[in-house]
């Protein structure tokens, strides 16, 4: 299977799931839960869910079938994810009016609905990651509980962000830059492969790896998206090319150029590369996985 076939199969592995797991827009809270669907299934990449799969699939074979408490927990990075793609668009942090090519759940739901979906969808993620009845031990869902909810908090996405919004139009120098962009979008990749490589029942080497793995990658996918945001089009991106320019964001290619940006990329996907040196063919889809990342065009 290549990877844009993966990718693909697992992408409709995790909207099945999110659809089955998400509450249905009725009731006294339709408009609501209408607003956390609309940003959940407006087209993402599912990169984190995708990551955690593939990761579990690394140290553990599943022929295609994953168990409950995986799918569950891909589906709340998902949530995650997409909170802080909420959050991000609002007037007060990015305020960007286009997000997959769809006007952001602010320009459709209003502020303070785009604010409390947004809300509701980080919260719902705990729900899912610690329901009961699930096939592995409380001690195991409590260690996913604990490494994703300090990648969510100040120690990584919230704290990435204030840094990036905190430096607009100052000079920052590279060890800033890669504070920001370890923490804003490296640390809940980070993340996701950690907790599959959990759920998968890896050893303590393993899960080092793969935890070097992910913060290679998860450095790369942030270059990427600095590359993007100056090389893309508005058609391609599905949101506003230059934002981060027009914003005197902190970014690789402002720092670097673009040439080094690119040369850089691909050094921490070669870094993330050489962490799975030790592990069999069942992580041939996490290595597709970081060349697929460096090479997106979206």
């Amino acid at each position: 299977m290549d990877i844009k076939q993966y990718l693909e199969a697992r992408r409709k592995q995790v909207d099945a799931a999110l659809d089955l797991f998400l509450p249905e827009a009725k009731g006294v809270l339709a408009e609501h839960i209408k607003a956390m669907r609309y940003s959940l299934f407006a087209g993402g990449k599912r990169v984190r869910p995708i990551l955690c799969l593939a990761a579990a699939e690394a140290v553990q074979d599943y022929d295609n079938e994953f168990p409950h408490v995986l799918l569950l927990t891909a589906c709340a990075l998902e949530c995650i994810h997409t909170y802080s793609l909420i959050h991000d668009d609002l007037p007060a942090m990015d305020d960007d009016h286009l997000r997959r090519g769809k006007p952001t759940n602010h320009m459709v739901f209003g502020e303070a609905g785009a604010i409390l979906a947004g809300d509701s969808l980080l919260t719902y993620a705990f729900e899912l990651l610690s329901r009961e009845g699930l096939e592995t031990s409380a001690t195991e869902r409590l260690r996913i509980i604990s490494l994703i909810s300090k990648a969510v908090g100040p120690e990584g996405m919230v704290g990435g962000q204030f840094l990036d919004l905190t430096h607009e139009g100052k000079e920052v120098g590279y060890d800033m830059l890669r504070e920001i962009h370890s923490r804003k979008t490296g640390a809940l990749i980070t993340a996701s492969v950690q907790a599959g490589g959990v759920l998968g029942k890896c050893t303590a080497e393993q899960l080092h790896a793969l935890t070097r793995y992910g913060t290679q990658i998860g450095l790369a996918f942030q270059i990427v998206d600095d590359l993007l945001n100056v090389e893309g089009t508005q058609e391609q991106l599905g949101k506003a090319a230059g934002s981060d320019a027009a914003r005197n964001k902190a970014t690789y290619p402002a720092l670097f150029g673009l040439d080094k940006t690119r040369k850089k990329a691909q050094e921490a996907v070669d870094e993330a590369l050489a962490a799975l040196e030790g592990f069999d063919e069942r992580a041939t889809m996490l290595r597709k996985l970081a060349q697929y990342i460096v090479t997106r065009k979206r």
